[in-house]
């Protein structure tokens, strides 16, 4: 409704994923980076978790992007709450192996012959299972099982746990101790720093075809990263229903008291530290006074070290960023993730 108010090509905030307006932080980027190697290099088991609406989609839709078509065959597990056998029968579905048997017996010979033949091709095989903080306790135990396919000194199944925070409190059960031991790598996504969520906003809007000077004041913007905490996914609900309200008042600026108004029609709760006022703005009793000195973001609590296991940090650039010529960057060249 707002598009041509604004002279957009498309809706900037849209909740539906749009890799056109995909913005990679640098802790993404990262992620990505340490996937791929992982992956790349057999590491095994590895784990990414972060809070919900952080882009841990986002970066395994990525990862799966920048992985090397000719060597890696990957099985997208995205819906996991399933018993153990259905667990098994939809992953061999998603490798594309024919007539899955009846016999779980006769499904894991299969499998294993699977994996040993893409081996000997000289391709890798990488599960990715997506919302893993959802697995059943048996179906973790029988992805711990398929980790030990191995040949020779070599694993035959990559696979990546993907899920909320609650995941690395799901692998700390003592009954799970055993497929915690097996992390070889673990990555955590974070909320969005201050100067990150204006320039996410800033990206997304210049993407969708917005002028450069992007409609928001600064003290909505303050309000977006207070109110969101952070999280892209609330940065897009707030902004996008802001943007209506502008849009219905025939006002070329999203004002803080847009923001607020869009955070009490999407009931959010409340940032720590905000100031009240009950006159400031009707229906906003319990609101920040607009205009007023914006609270800092609430702080993010770090996700608990999950296993001593290492947590790979290494630069990657993509796009039309520099490249230059590190260790990480060298290899990927190689690899032609270039």
């Amino acid at each position: 409704m707002y598009k041509d108010f604004f002279g957009l090509q498309k809706y900037p905030f849209a909740m539906t994923p749009d890799p056109g307006c995909v913005f990679m932080t640098s802790q993404h980027r990262e992620a990505m980076a340490a996937l791929v190697y992982a992956i790349l290099s057999r590491k095994g088991l590895l784990v990414l978790s972060g809070e919900v609406g952080t882009g841990k989609t986002t970066v395994l839709s990525r990862v799966l992007r920048f992985l090397p078509p000719g060597r890696v065959q990957s099985s997208v597990v995205m819906h996991p709450t399933l018993t153990p056998n259905e667990f098994l029968e939809l992953l061999m579905m998603d490798f594309g192996i024919p007539d899955v048997p009846a016999s779980k017996a006769q499904r894991l010979v299969r499998l294993q012959n699977f994996l040993k033949e893409a081996d000997r091709e000289g391709k890798l095989s990488a599960l990715i299972i997506d919302e893993a903080h959802k697995l059943s306790p048996e179906v973790l135990e029988e992805i711990r099982l398929l980790g030990n396919l191995d040949h020779g000194d070599q694993k035959l199944l990559q696979i990546v746990l993907a899920g909320q925070s609650e995941l690395d409190e799901v692998l700390k059960r003592e009954e799970l101790r055993q497929i915690k031991q097996r992390v070889s790598v673990r990555v955590a996504l974070k909320a969005l720093s201050t100067e990150e969520v204006e320039s996410y906003i800033r990206y997304r809007w210049t993407q969708a075809g917005g002028r450069e000077n992007m409609p928001f004041a600064p003290a909505a913007v303050g309000q977006i990263g207070a109110w969101s905490k952070g999280v892209p996914r609330l940065i897009n609900s707030i902004c996008d229903n802001a943007l209506l309200l502008a849009f219905a008042e025939k006002a070329q600026v999203v004002s803080a008291a847009h923001i607020l108004q869009a955070t009490a029609d999407l009931d959010l709760a409340q940032p720590a530290a905000q100031t009240t006022d009950k006159k400031e703005v009707p229906g906003m009793e319990d609101k920040p006074v607009a205009g007023e000195p914006l609270p800092a973001a609430a702080p993010q609590e770090s996700p608990l070290p999950m296993a001593k296991v290492p947590e790979i940090r290494v630069p990657v650039f993509f796009g039309s960023e520099p490249r230059p010529k590190t260790l990480w960057n060298r290899w990927a060249e190689k690899l032609g993730l270039t």
